[in-house]
């Protein structure tokens, strides 16, 4: 089955003041048809410019495309101009925005925003792109979707507004669906509901998705393939449960070790293991692996080459690391 989208090369550079900020730096991947990709990696690390850069959104300048390809429907994203992707962006990859609040227009209502998705890229009689916008509310679990429909984003709780976003993003029936940070600032019980509205969707269209956060608990939730990401690259990639039941990078040992368990060895008085340091400038980059000066394993050959991303004894398992090189 060919990708719904594969990524090669892609790097992502920003124009600064500093210097040069190496926000996305040779990263590639793909994700198929109905599978879920999570890309995990703590705040600054690249994650939300990736996503940006694959729907062309990076504000050029002061960042540009420096190399690679965005592959999809046969087609390179970046060679694409820009009224050619408008038809792309919301039609066939859609977008879920990390904040509602400030993705949904607080003046005008929920069911001009989504009736507006609909419209452009769907057309059909007023009436008719009415009824489908109603039932897209319905279909995320909004109770009342007529009276929801008039109603502003200011006037709907914190779950509803990211039901709508959800519900804007699949109305066109997308191929592939980024979702970045969806749950953020949403509480437990609202995030459960999120995460599974948002699977049987993706059963029910056979939508692929990118989900990108920092939290683990989420990926371990909803992700068939992880990539951990650090300092604009990604370090280790391989299917969710090899990640969890046998880390091999240092950087995703320490996020897993460091993520607390029910019924775990941490009593009163002892705290959960952290990683020391801080993640590196973008703009400053240390030489060498990006992430030795934190590493327990730090070796010599570490300060002064870059790993290369190596499959490793799995062929869907890729690590950045001179430990496997």
């Amino acid at each position: 089955m060919a990708p719904a989208l594969k990524i090669e090369g892609l790097s992502t550079f920003f124009a600064t003041p500093r210097g040069e900020v190496r926000a996305v730096d040779d990263v590639s991947f793909q994700v198929e048809a109905g599978d879920t990709l999570g890309i995990v990696g703590e705040s600054g690390c690249g994650k939300t410019v990736l996503s940006l850069s694959i729907m062309k959104l990076v504000p050029t300048p002061p960042g540009r495309y420096i190399a690679g390809r965005i592959l999809f429907d046969n087609q390179d994203l970046l060679a694409l101009p820009e009224k050619e992707m408008r038809k792309i962006r919301g039609k066939s990859i859609s977008m879920i925005f990390q904040e509602p609040m400030t993705s949904l227009n607080p003046v005008f209502s929920i069911g001009d925003q989504l009736r507006e998705t609909l419209e452009l890229h769907q057309g059909g009689p007023p009436r008719e792109v009415w009824e489908r916008a109603v039932e897209m509310l319905r279909r995320v679990g909004i109770a009342q979707p007529e009276r929801r429909m008039r109603d502003f984003p200011h006037q709907l709780s914190g779950g509803m507004r990211q039901r709508v976003m959800i519900a804007m993003a699949l109305s066109c029936r997308p191929r592939l669906m980024i979702a970045d940070e969806p749950t953020t600032a949403l509480d437990v019980t609202i995030q459960a509901q999120i995460l599974a509205l948002m699977k049987q969707l993706q059963r029910d269209l056979g939508t692929a998705v990118i989900l990108i956060t920092h939290d683990l608990g989420v990926i371990s939730q909803t992700a068939r393939q992880v990539a951990m990401m650090y300092a604009g690259q990604f370090v280790e990639c391989a299917e969710a449960e090899a990640i969890f039941s046998r880390p091999l990078h240092p950087y995703t040992v320490g996020l897993m070790e460091s993520m607390p368990r029910m019924g775990g060895e941490f009593g009163p008085g002892r705290r959960l293991p952290m990683i020391s340091g801080g993640a590196p400038d973008l703009a400053a980059l240390p030489s060498g692996c990006r992430f030795h000066e934190r590493c327990p394993d730090v070796m010599p050959i570490c300060r002064d080459l870059e790993p290369p991303l190596e499959k490793q004894e799995n062929p869907r398992r890729y690590v950045r690391c001179w430990k496997y090189g």
